[in-house]
């Protein structure tokens, strides 16, 4: 077996990065579709460079999510800027593979990275960018727990049109009251 199910859920787990799908994530960072929500949509990204930016995010908290079914890569996710002595992080995430896009899976992969870096990392507080116009992260990011925290204006140029960059963050008080609400 080719992944390592490090953190498991009913839909997807989390694994370490292999270098092996390099290919697959320059074809994804490549893909505007996919592309136009990430700070990287304009970049021309080489087989190289992502090969160079895959071995630095293997060394820190970035993870491959997986399929539970078919055991492949659907995309990536993982913690970013952790301060260690403030207890605080920024979490990313993309779904490359886009026949899993609005099913779910994000909403559970970001789940799992975020219960381990509570219950494991120590992290207190997770924050977040999206863009205004990308409505299906925002409400993903909504249903895992994660509260707006103020607003950039006009601050991201897309297709001629300016938009709003919302700043989110979640706590573990947040995250359980987002949890026992479900159970209730």
């Amino acid at each position: 077996m080719k992944y390592i199910k490090k953190m498991r859920g009913e839909k997807c787990y989390l694994s370490p990065i292999f270098l092996d799908d390099a290919e697959l994530y320059t074809k994804w960072l490549n893909d505007l579709e996919i592309t136009q929500y990430l700070n990287v949509g304009v970049l021309s990204i080489s087989l190289q460079g992502e090969k160079e930016a895959l071995q630095r995010l293997a060394k820190e908290h970035n993870y491959a999510i997986i399929d539970n079914k078919s055991n492949s890569l659907i995309g990536n996710c993982g913690l970013h800027n952790w301060d260690k002595i403030n207890q605080t992080a920024e979490i990313g995430i993309v779904i490359g593979n886009k026949e899993y896009l609005g099913k779910g899976y994000g909403t559970e992969a970001m789940t799992l990275l975020i219960r381990f870096a509570f219950d494991y990392l120590n992290i207190h507080t997770i924050l977040l960018q999206v863009f205004s116009y990308n409505e299906r992260a925002h409400a993903c990011y909504r249903k895992v727990g994660f509260r707006e925290i103020g607003v950039w204006k006009e601050s991201r140029l897309q297709k001629g049109k300016r938009h709003d960059t919302i700043f989110m963050e979640i706590t573990p008080e947040i995250l359980a009251s987002v949890q026992s609400s479900k159970i209730n």
